[in-house]
């Protein structure tokens, strides 16, 4: 058990590999934590090796991270719940969640992607499941779980539409390793963390077909490009998509190996089949799933997004990836900025 401490705790609902960092951050910045996943077989494990074998082996966890026995047991008391779940199990979490929590009750979540049937971003989402009125919050950055597990130098942007939760949140992650900055455009840092996933999956498919680093810039500065125009459309300030949850994320996801998508994209460029990928990587890929939901989004909102487009066709309808990079440079010439 943690040590003993009047301060309430903070429930991580997620045993993955980023809530587990998460958790052991809040931990080691002195708060105590609450950490759940679905798999009862899992959290014995966690409880009894003190940290996570399977994803983050060689973080252990600090005095203040307990693991909680079942969902009520981990936001029972809670100050406030941050939900670590991938998209396509956000609504299902958050449905559960919703007759557990108290009057005032704060939610937050570390969740990326377009929820795939419906389009929606996950802060519409919470709306829909926890009502208009509950204090929400978005974690989104350049950050690797692995590193922040390890205690490495780490940054993001917590995004809220109540400046204090986002205030708390960022505090409570702080640490001499750590620092979190805050934001109020939850829609643009949604929709930043939901599209650079994609555009990962296309520089590591370019890279793995060897059309080399000029093509690889080229992809993630136009991407940024995609990213912004579509942001801008649904509502976000353009200045979020030039911080760390948009072009730090982009460059990050799109650049290191250590991302889920980009080695998604080497081994498609490697001859598997997207579900032998997924299969060998053995997490999900939610840059896959995403390119679908974007196509929808995109084109219900009328933006343009030729790579994202591109992208779509190699992954869904068979699409050649150098036919498509030849299409995109035969492109009429237009202004840079439109």
């Amino acid at each position: 058990m943690g040590e003993v401490t009047a301060t309430a705790p903070i429930a991580v609902l997620g045993s993955g590999s980023w809530g587990t960092a998460l958790a052991i951050q809040f931990a080691r910045a002195g708060h105590p934590v609450r950490l759940w996943g679905r798999d009862p077989a899992q959290l014995a494990a966690l409880r009894q090796d003190r940290c996570n074998q399977r994803y983050l082996p060689d973080a252990p966890f600090p005095p203040l991270l307990d693991i909680a026995a079942d969902l009520g047991d981990a936001v029972r008391g809670a100050d406030y719940v941050l939900v670590a779940v991938p998209s396509h199990g956000f609504r299902a979490l958050l449905r559960e969640l919703a007759p557990r929590l108290t009057a005032g009750m704060r939610v937050a979540w570390a969740t990326k992607g377009f929820e795939l049937d419906t389009g929606l971003l996950p802060h519409q989402v919470a709306r829909q499941e926890l009502g208009e009125q509950r204090p929400i919050a978005v974690l989104s950055g350049p950050t690797f779980a692995r590193e922040v597990g390890a205690g490495l130098p780490t940054a993001l942007t917590v995004a809220s539409n109540d400046p204090q939760f986002a205030a708390t949140i960022a505090q409570e992650l702080s640490s001499p390793s750590f620092r979190a900055y805050i934001s109020t455009d939850i829609l643009g840092v949604e929709v930043g963390g939901a599209v650079k996933n994609v555009l990962a999956v296309g520089t590591g498919l370019s890279d793995g077909l060897g059309f080399g680093a000029n093509t690889r810039i080229a992809l993630i500065t136009r991407g940024l490009n995609e990213l912004m125009r579509l942001g801008v459309a649904l509502g976000a300030q353009r200045e979020t998509f030039m911080g760390l949850a948009g072009l730090g994320d982009l460059v990050l996801t799109c650049t290191d190996n250590q991302s889920r998508n980009r080695r998604f994209g080497l081994l498609l460029a490697g001859g598997k089949t997207p579900a032998e990928a997924m299969h060998e990587i053995g997490q999900v890929v939610e840059g896959y799933h995403a390119a679908r939901a974007l196509h929808t989004v995109a084109a219900r909102v009328g933006v343009q997004m030729p790579i994202c487009a591109g992208l779509y066709g190699i992954l869904y309808e068979g699409g050649d990836a150098g036919d498509v990079v030849r299409g995109l440079m035969s492109r009429p010439i237009k202004a840079e900025f439109d």
